[in-house]
């Protein structure tokens, strides 16, 4: 990035629930890992902890061999991508907010191969996409975040993380950058009450792409 963004603002959002209605793959890889593995673990069980890193998954469910596991989950997951759909209002948003000279990221713990292929369906030009690598720690640590805003030259006070889980939103309060609870994904905002989107297109009200700085203030923690 050039020093000419830093002064930009930044847009950055999870992927599952927020981006793309992906839970149908999800359900569908984990019946095959059930089968596969004979694990009798129902998907509500798995869906509970979704944000999180697949290993720390695992270990919250008390499953060995997480590895096998995983390999078993990404190929379900890879033979079923076509079931993954953006929600209503997410693309008109994006690149309303890219008009708006907005620079827009991902983080997810969904792996870079399963995530670049979803995201290209959007069409966007996300200047940064951060996923599960090496030693950095997955939500709700602040890393992925914080990272992302190195990608992007942009300082926490000029960035907004939209998210749906109970990790998204510890990710942002731990990274400093102020959240946004979509509503329309899979986890419920908790409390106190984060700020809330209705819908994708509630974002360009909350935002206020036309205006010179949003409804937070710089440093929030919500």
């Amino acid at each position: 990035m050039t020093a000419s963004s830093q002064g930009r603002r930044a847009l950055v959002l999870d992927l599952d629930g927020v981006l793309l209605d992906t839970r149908p793959i999800m359900r569908q890889a984990w019946q095959a890992v059930r089968e596969h593995h004979c694990i009798d673990v129902p998907f509500e069980a798995y869906e509970q902890h979704l944000g999180r890193p697949f290993d720390d998954i695992m270990e919250r469910l008390g499953l060995a061999d997480a590895d096998l596991v995983h390999e078993t989950y990404a190929e379900a997951s890879q033979q079923s991508c076509e079931l993954a759909q953006p929600f209503d209002g997410v693309e008109e948003v994006l690149h309303a907010f890219a008009a708006a000279d907005w620079l827009l990221g991902v983080v997810t713990s969904k792996p870079f191969d399963r995530a670049a292929p979803l995201l290209a369906r959007l069409g966007c030009p996300f200047a940064a996409v951060r996923t599960p690598s090496g030693e950095v720690r997955g939500k709700p640590a602040p890393d992925p975040l914080m990272l992302a805003l190195v990608d992007l030259a942009t300082d926490p006070a000029s960035a907004v993380f939209v998210g749906d889980m109970a990790v998204d939103r510890e990710c942002a309060r731990r990274a400093g950058v102020p959240y946004v609870h979509a509503v329309w994904g899979y986890g419920e905002p908790g409390s106190p009450a984060p700020e809330i989107a209705d819908d994708p297109r509630d974002l360009l009200r909350l935002l206020g792409t036309g205006c010179e700085s949003g409804p937070f203030v710089a440093g929030s923690l919500l």
